[in-house]
């Protein structure tokens, strides 16, 4: 019998995450070729998100929580549920009910059918218009950072392989992107449609800054693209440049009664000097990266853990 491990960050889902839990139980109990564990991972919500994990953990013996010491993303908190996670198959969705846990099957399925990773994909999304432009966003840095097929679409919703997810976690520095982490370990990647719902409760947690921080974390963790992009501007300008020089001497020459022209120079000079700033301050977010992770910067720091996977090491502790 294969197993089924449910991964759920949660964040102001106070009102929301007991739904999402009955219709993940509900929906496996038609599935009775699968056995299954949930792990909720609580990204230091500010509402009472953890004390319904907690009542959920006491009530149901495969329900796991995780509860970290501050809000470290939306990915790190996935990265803390997958390295609990013991299942052949993972499935990660979100706590918000917009996910159709009903429709999990779909996903199953195309997992047995030979993809490594299985994405949900949505005919209409229900999110609102600021949510959209950033699914856009990220679907073309993605695309031309990562490499992703065109017609692949990314979710939050997706069921992933034992080994995939294995490869992910070997991943231990800071800023982890499971977007890139997923193409990192492979390509066999397939996509279900499934309906998306409207949410019914409260609002999105993501903000145009961490969508932006989002962005950077894939860009600058898994690719070098941006540095090359860099590195060819620089050569275009500076041959832009000498050019002109070139331009200029000659016409000066020819007709020594043409002014130099001091604002066409000094606009020049603005521009490939706001250029050389963009540049830098790109070079510097990489270096910036890379001493944070010689650091050893945490991914994400638990404060508590509680329910199954607490009591499973509780024994095997006892054991030894």
């Amino acid at each position: 019998m294969s197993k089924v491990s449910f991964v759920i960050p949660c964040y102001r889902s106070e009102r929301t995450l007991k739904g999402v839990v009955a219709e993940i139980r509900n929906t496996m109990q038609t599935l009775p070729e699968y056995e299954y564990d949930i792990f909720l991972v609580n990204d230091c919500s500010p509402d009472n998100t953890f004390e319904v994990i907690a009542s959920l953990c006491e009530k149901y013996d495969n329900i796991s929580g995780i509860s970290l010491a501050k809000n470290f993303g939306q990915h790190a908190a996935l990265m803390a549920g997958l390295r609990r996670s013991d299942g052949d198959i993972v499935v990660c969705l979100d706590d918000d009910g917009q996910t159709p846990a009903d429709e999990v099957g779909k996903l199953l399925e195309e997992i047995h059918n030979g993809s490594d990773v299985v994405y949900a994909s949505y005919e209409r999304k229900k999110h609102s218009a600021f949510r959209n432009f950033g699914t856009w966003m990220n679907d073309l840095m993605t695309r031309a950072m990562l490499g992703k097929p065109k017609e692949l679409h990314i979710t939050s919703y997706f069921a992933a392989k034992r080994f995939v997810v294995d490869s992910m976690l070997e991943y231990e520095n800071s800023y982890p992107y499971i977007i890139g982490l997923v193409l990192r370990a492979t390509r066999n990647i397939t996509n279900v449609p499934v309906r998306h719902r409207s949410r019914e409760v409260g609002t999105s947690g993501y903000t145009m800054k961490k969508l932006l921080g989002l962005w950077f974390n894939g860009f600058t963790a898994f690719s070098i693209l941006p540095l090359r992009v860099a590195t060819v501007t620089g050569v275009v300008f500076a041959g832009a440049g000498f050019l002109y020089g070139i331009y200029t001497i000659i016409k000066k020459l020819i007709n020594p009664a043409v002014p130099l022209g001091f604002s066409s120079l000094m606009a020049a000079i603005v521009f490939i000097g706001g250029m050389l700033m963009i540049m830098l301050g790109l070079i510097g977010e990489y270096i910036g990266r890379i001493y944070i992770s010689i650091n050893n910067s945490p991914q994400y720091v638990i404060r508590e853990e509680i329910g199954a996977a607490k009591a499973a090491e509780k024994e095997e502790g006892s054991e030894g």
